[in-house]
């Protein structure tokens, strides 16, 4: 209830003091207007109700008579805002954080959030010393220049790490674990030694799966804290732990709920037996393969959940796996966000599920594994979220784009070519439409070429991939075979998919050849090549893919069988077939590290000449450098003894088991160790005097290191002639380097 108004009536508000605010607008924000009676409570709101506008730095207000007296100072106009010491954040993003802009009303409420916000800003890049002083120039009109100078400090650093309560593993084996690193030179190049308290969340589940992975099930990772050094540079970092005791797995079963589906049709797929140490993944990993084999055998609507019966006193968990009918839930909505350049349809075709679909986890995880596998997304998440009924959902994909061009010169050096340049353009997503486009141009010792490429994955938006090559290539193998070579040509492309394992390629290639410059100490085999040859050919490559992942395999399997026909016109006709195949072996089971892996490889070859016509010296096969390291480029197989000229075969084959290891060296430097077996033999090459042609397998074994660095990938092998011929020609130092900038 309004209180009874003191006596007289208001007759009129006065106000002055105002230079750029209109009278009336300033009497709009008073709650006392003229005709109402005099009451100091309005007043006094009235008062308050000016100055929360933000428009005034002083406000009076008196009663003189019948009439109000109203004296404001306006708050001054902000003329322009600069930034000045700031080199790590831009002018454009600092000024799209702040709330002061030009021709904006001054205000000290509104600099001092713009102070806070930015030093946050800073305080995010790990700069937690950074230091914000706002400088107020005063101009005529009442205006003001508003400036912030800036003091960056340097980055604050994680000094030191600390664990509290781990007896099981020692702090330096943990310290590997956790993505957050102390500083250290050699992290120049890396961000994961500077303190961001994001990751500190993702710390506790790293180490949480850690000790999940070898038996602790009971672990809990029960804090995770920063205190922040007296000088703001350097942080140190206190994780704490609660091991739990370290369980061996007991009775494992599978227990089916699923009409149809026996339990001991898919026992084959749990790999983990009694008296295993206790690991988590494996068991997430176990339930989820049951869930695919059930999906894959036509129901769809599957949960499986694995049962873990703690028997503490014995340290004994066991374990029974238990498959369930789902609630039946359809896709409603795929909703894609995040992609300013992608085109949907790019992402959306990817999608191995379709809006009306039974929701099936499994094609859910492949379709996000296909989206990442395209390399337009740094990130790449696929999240379920409630339809517009109870069995409905949606499916929110979020992506973060990345640069997909490149303008690339580079240089370096490998055993193969000698010194090399390289110059390159390429856009691998051609104005958002998943298009690859490259020119490239590569000049070296022994090796130069000019390269032209585009291809359509999605061509006439259906399953077909096409493409068209245009080449240029000259090498010198005179080292190799005497002689130089010369291609120029085009290939025109063409496949498309069976389904999500099964591929086919089909290639035309038309190519001009010439083999020129042949030494005259060359063998007769040789000499008899020069000259040039017309190339008409027909091939195709089927391919069977059962890898996790196309970039980075780390389990699965694939294989691929190439045939090629020439004949179609040209100088040459034969028939070349290729079979390979690798399979990758993860050992993360075994060494408690999933950098340790297994790959075996092999391949095998075998060329055959058509309608009378004599095989090309260039069609052949040739053995030794990258297919069978320890050897030479061309170094093993065929040969001739007089003038020590390769001459390749026409039946190869070769097989290599390859073990990947982390070394013991911080992961940030990005160095993997390698050994190797590489076995392979090749022969059937020209009948004639003084040619050695032993089938005989060869054998080459070594190690290598693999480097990621920042200027590209490097990769040096030191390898061993184990089995040879007399004839062969080794090679122990391998050296390949590459970079663009």
């Amino acid at each position: 209830m309004r209180a009874a108004p003191a006596d007289g009536i208001v007759q009129a508000v006065e106000v002055t003091g105002n230079q750029r605010i209109e009278a009336d607008t300033i009497r709009s924000y008073m709650l006392l207007q003229p005709g109402d009676g005099f009451d100091p409570d309005r007043l006094d709101r009235s008062l308050k109700s000016l100055f929360a506008t933000g428009l005034f730095k002083d406000v009076q207000m008196r009663r003189d008579g019948n009439r109000v007296l109203v004296q404001v100072v306006e708050n001054p106009i902000v003329n322009r805002v600069a930034f000045e010491g700031n080199r790590k954040i831009s002018d454009d993003v600092l000024g799209k954080e702040i709330q002061m802009r030009g021709r904006a009303v001054f205000t000290p409420q509104a600099v001092q959030a713009d102070r806070a916000r930015i030093t946050e800003l800073y305080a995010r890049r790990g700069r937690f010393a950074a230091t914000v002083e706002p400088k107020i120039i005063q101009l005529e009109q009442n205006r003001v220049d508003l400036v912030y100078e800036i003091q960056e400090g340097e980055v604050a650093l994680v000094a030191r790490i600390n664990f509290v309560g781990n007896a099981a593993y020692s702090d330096s084996k943990l310290k590997e674990i956790v993505a957050t690193k102390e500083q250290a030179w050699y992290r120049i190049l890396s961000s994961s030694d500077q303190f961001d308290p994001e990751r500190l969340a993702f710390d506790r589940e790293l180490l949480r799966r850690y000790y999940l992975r070898n038996g602790y099930a009971d672990v809990q990772v029960t804090n995770a804290t920063a205190e922040l050094a007296t000088d703001r540079t350097g942080f140190f970092v206190t994780y704490a732990v609660d091991e739990g005791v370290r369980y061996r797995v007991g009775k494992v079963e599978v227990v089916s709920n699923l009409r149809n589906l026996e339990a001991d049709s898919v026992r084959r797929l749990v790999d983990v037996t009694e008296g295993d140490w206790y690991d988590g993944d494996v068991v997430e990993r176990v339930a989820q393969a049951l869930q695919d084999a059930a999906n894959l055998r036509g129901y769809p609507f599957v949960d499986v959940q694995p049962r873990i019966n703690r028997n503490r006193e014995d340290r004994r968990v066991d374990l029974t796996f238990e498959i369930n009918e789902a609630p039946r839930v359809y896709v409603e909505r795929i909703d894609i966000g995040g992609n300013t350049r992608t085109q949907d349809r790019v992402i959306r075709r990817e999608f191995r599920i379709a809006e009306g679909d039974a929701f099936n986890a499994a094609q859910i995880r492949r379709s996000r594994q296909r989206i990442r596998d395209l390399g337009y997304f740094s990130d790449v998440q696929v999240n379920s979220a409630p339809g517009s009924a109870p069995d409905r959902a949606v499916l929110n994909t979020q992506v973060t784009e990345r640069a997909t061009g490149e303008v690339s010169i580079g240089g370096g050096y490998s055993t193969d070519a000698g010194l090399l340049a390289d110059v390159g353009l390429r856009e691998r997503n051609l104005l958002g439409t998943g298009i690859d486009a490259r020119i490239n141009g590569t000049l070296a010792q022994r090796r130069s070429q000019v390269d032209l490429s585009v291809t359509d994955p999605y061509f006439l938006n259906r399953n077909l991939a096409a493409g068209i090559d245009i080449f240029y290539v000259q090498r010198n193998l005179l080292n190799i075979a005497s002689y130089r070579e010369q291609r120029q040509g085009f290939t025109l492309r063409m496949g498309y998919a069976f389904n999500d394992r099964l591929r086919q390629t089909w290639a035309y290639t038309l190519t001009q050849r010439e083999i020129t410059d042949i030494a005259s100490t060359a063998s007769r085999f040789v000499r008899e090549q020069e000259g040039s040859t017309l190339l008409s050919q027909i091939g195709q490559t089927l391919t069977y893919d059962l890898r996790d992942s196309v970039v980075d395999p780390r389990r699965g399997a694939v294989v691929r069988l190439g045939t090629d026909f020439a004949g179609l016109g040209g100088d040459v006709a034969y028939i070349r077939g290729r079979l390979d195949g690798t399979y990758y072996i993860p050992l993360e089971s075994v060494f408690g590290d999933p950098d340790y892996l297994l790959s075996v490889s092999g391949s095998v070859g075998y060329l055959e000449t058509l309608f009378g016509k004599k095989d090309r010296i260039i069609d052949r096969f040739f053995l030794g450098g990258e297919n069978l390291r320890g050897f030479r480029i061309a170094g093993a197989g065929p040969r001739d003894t007089a003038t020590s000229d390769s001459l390749g075969g026409r039946l190869l084959w070769t097989q290599t088991t390859e073990m990947r290891y982390p070394l013991p060296l911080p992961a940030e430097l990005g160095l993997v160790g390698r050994a190797f077996v590489d076995v392979g033999s090749l022969s059937q090459s020209v009948k004639g005097t003084g040619i050695a042609d032993d089938a005989t397998p060869r054998v080459g074994a070594g190690v290598g290191v693999s480097w990621r660095s920042p200027f590209g990938l490097i990769n040096i092998d030191l390898a061993q002639a184990v089995v040879k011929q007399r004839y062969d020609e080794t090679q122990v130092f391998r050296f390949g380097f590459g970079t663009r900038f």
